[in-house]
């Protein structure tokens, strides 16, 4: 699905357009701006996914006041030609457009739109009917696990694999806004990965950029995370977003991580070549020596720089007589030794 050598970096856009494809529009452009893979909104019909009197989440009551889900969530719906903009928009920009189907009819769209792969949410994990008619449309599939126990995890699985032949990615997740440091976690990305021998990542929901950039660490292949124009903005997801700059630098620290990996074989790398002169020491006269003198740790000793025989070889020159005087600190060569 993507360069095994990066990691893929989902900027979350969600909800926070606020139903406005103005705001969707500067938030793909600020998801370009900080190097982001992808840009990833939600396509939902309200109706289809939530009862008319369904109560808000804790978080939720927080960030938008009293109501039921239906009415939050059907100001923050995008019609089929808000997504074929995007779409489209995305591609002039060069950056992966992706959505969240919540339902039938969603997925539908995003078929029509002409998504190249698809991210299932945590809420779906146990939708078996959404997966198995995600899964036969045969788009690679991100799947986030919050919520989950490992044998929900495993049904989940099993269900896409039965109907899907292309690329399953795990994401390891806890679904609360925001997310605390102690409810993290993050152990739980490799129980996925050694339980079900699959790539996986992490979606996250904690405050900054900490917990993300330990998960590439630790070997996460995908990273998701919310961000937002301005976390003062109006609406159930901003506050535990990260602002334009605050993403940026995620990224970049990422980015990092990922050059500093290197190809695992330990040597001397090329730059350490010039401090290893500096810093290694050489087997030295401990003090003035006449020609003929045996070689002894009494009249030896180990300084720099490392331009002369290593301490390494040591066992080897003692007992060994010089062919000439030598001086106090000068190195021993080979060529000294009879």
């Amino acid at each position: 699905m993507f360069d095994e050598n990066h990691v893929f970096i989902i900027a979350e856009a969600g909800v926070n357009h606020n139903g406005d494809i103005n705001i969707a529009k500067k938030l793909i452009d600020a998801a370009c701006k900080a190097g982001v893979n992808a840009v990833k909104f939600q396509t939902f019909k309200a109706e289809n996914i939530v009862t008319q009197n369904a109560p808000k989440a804790e978080y939720q009551k927080e960030t938008t006041g009293s109501g039921s889900q239906f009415e939050m969530l059907k100001k923050l719906e995008l019609s089929f030609e808000d997504h074929i903009f995007l779409k489209e928009y995305c591609d002039r920009r060069k950056i992966i457009f992706l959505s969240t189907p919540f339902d039938f009819e969603s997925a539908d769209l995003l078929e029509k739109v002409g998504i190249k792969y698809y991210k299932v949410s945590s809420g779906d994990l146990t939708n078996i009917p959404l997966l198995e008619y995600i899964a036969k449309l045969q788009k690679s599939i991100i799947l986030s696990t919050g919520m989950a126990n490992l044998g929900e995890v495993e049904i989940a699985v099993k269900t896409i694999r039965k109907y899907m032949n292309k690329s399953l990615y795990l994401l390891h997740c806890t679904s609360n806004y925001p997310t605390s440091y102690k409810d993290v976690n993050l152990n739980a990305m490799i129980t996925l990965k050694n339980a079900f021998k699959l790539p996986v990542g992490y979606s996250d929901h904690t405050v900054g950029v900490e917990v993300p950039i330990a998960a590439v660490a630790m070997g996460a292949k995908i990273i998701e995370k919310h961000f937002t124009l301005d976390r003062h903005m109006d609406g159930p997801d901003h506050k535990a977003s990260l602002e334009p700059d605050e993403l940026k630098s995620m990224v970049d620290s990422i980015r990092n991580i990922e050059s500093a990996f290197g190809d695992g074989i330990k040597r001397c790398n090329r730059n350490e070549e010039d401090t290893r002169k500096v810093a290694r020491k050489s087997i030295v006269a401990k003090t003035d020596l006449k020609k003929g003198t045996k070689l002894s740790l009494y009249n030896i000793a180990f300084k720099r720089p490392g331009k002369g025989i290593s301490p390494i070889y040591t066992n080897i020159v003692i007992d060994k007589k010089i062919n000439r005087d030598v001086g106090k600190d000068e190195l021993i060569t080979f060529g000294l030794i009879e």
